[in-house]
């Protein structure tokens, strides 16, 4: 058989599945070895990766490094993208006649945090200016301030939310039966 480089031998029209055996010269040996056992832990170099079936699974810790991009920050690296849900727990700033219920999700991005919720008086909900709105957060803030937004079920009052620790802080909400929330914060 004569020598071919790869990039010489006809295309395949059938992916390879790792168990195929290819003849490999060693110290003038010829060996055989398995395309799985000739590419584990090699590093795969491609211009573009399309998936047809499963995910891109990185290892913990591990994440994708857009250090090719010219930047002046401290890291390059995107290590961490999560969505839930959580259940914010009734804040101390909460008037609430009936029952409370509450429902939240969330998502993070690297080290922000993107918290929704939703906090219900059965009969009303109301919350006093400055004061805790809920508790609970999925993830703590390490700052003090944020951004964010809260309103009631009628959208006849609107205010501002702080995150601080494991609290949202909010400003006054009238008395309604849904006050709904977003805060945007960085840990």
């Amino acid at each position: 058989m004569a020598d071919s480089k790869i990039s010489a031998l006809p295309a395949s029209t059938v992916p390879l599945t790792g168990t195929e055996v290819l003849p490999i010269v060693q110290s003038s040996t010829t060996k055989q070895v398995s395309v799985a056992n000739l590419t584990a832990g090699r590093a795969i170099s491609a211009t573009q990766i399309t998936l047809t079936t499963g995910n891109v699974i990185v290892a913990s810790g591990q994440g994708i490094d857009f250090s090719a991009t010219s930047g002046t920050g401290t890291s390059e690296l995107l290590a961490d993208y999560e969505e839930g849900t959580w259940t914010p727990t009734q804040g101390g700033g909460l008037t609430v006649i009936g029952s409370f219920s509450s429902e939240g999700t969330y998502t993070i991005i690297g080290r922000t945090v993107v918290l929704r919720g939703k906090v219900t008086g059965s009969t009303s909900v109301a919350v006093t200016a400055n004061t805790v709105l809920c508790g609970g957060l999925p993830v703590n803030s390490n700052v003090n301030y944020s951004i964010g937004s809260v309103t009631n079920a009628n959208l006849s009052a609107t205010g501002a939310v702080l995150a601080t620790g494991a609290t949202i802080y909010s400003s006054a909400i009238a008395a309604t039966t849904d006050i709904y929330f977003t805060v945007t914060y960085y840990v």
